[in-house]
């Protein structure tokens, strides 16, 4: 039996400074820049918390709610959400620091789920997760009906099976 581990011990810090290489003519971050850091903080997260080889499954959701200009500092804080069999959502919160004030500012978020593999990539069984702050718990409950969600638009699941989802309009 695997012990259980909180958000807390799989959370995963990245920090990066804008450089003009990684902007765009318009002098923002190129979107597929802060995908390649939103996927390697995510990849340590999950690592963080089975302690094992994680591989990327999807990328479920990346919002771009504000450009992030060349010189910011950019903190990507990344913590599982929930664990499944041996599959992991990841929260990955994207703080923008401008330079001239220090002001830190929320100004993107994404999700991704990784699977953990044994050293042949055969999926394997991951921790409980055991949220314990109000948005762990808010982002654990959030993520059953996600991975529902995701299940039926893959043809995994059939509508009337998703419980979690069908509270929500009942």
């Amino acid at each position: 039996m695997l012990k259980a581990k909180t958000a807390a011990e799989s959370l995963a810090i990245h920090t990066e400074i804008v450089l003009p290489n990684d902007t765009n003519t318009l002098g923002n971050l190129m979107g597929g820049r802060l995908l390649h850091w939103l996927d390697i903080t995510a990849a340590i997260s999950a690592h963080r918390h089975c302690n094992r080889v994680v591989v990327t499954a999807s990328v479920n959701n990346v919002s771009f709610n504000q450009p992030i200009k060349l010189g910011d500092i950019v903190t990507l804080q990344a913590k599982v959400s929930r664990s499944f069999n041996s599959s992991m959502e990841v929260f990955i919160d994207v703080w923008v620091e401008d330079n001239m004030n220090s002001k830190k500012i929320k100004c993107n978020e994404a999700i991704y789920t990784f699977v953990a593999v044994d050293q042949i990539g055969r999926p394997i069984h991951v921790p409980e997760l055991l949220p314990e702050s109000d948005e762990e718990k808010q982002r654990f409950a959030g993520a059953l009906r996600r991975r529902q969600l995701s299940l039926i638009l893959s043809g995994k699941m059939k509508p009337e099976e998703a419980n979690e989802l069908k509270a929500l309009f009942v």
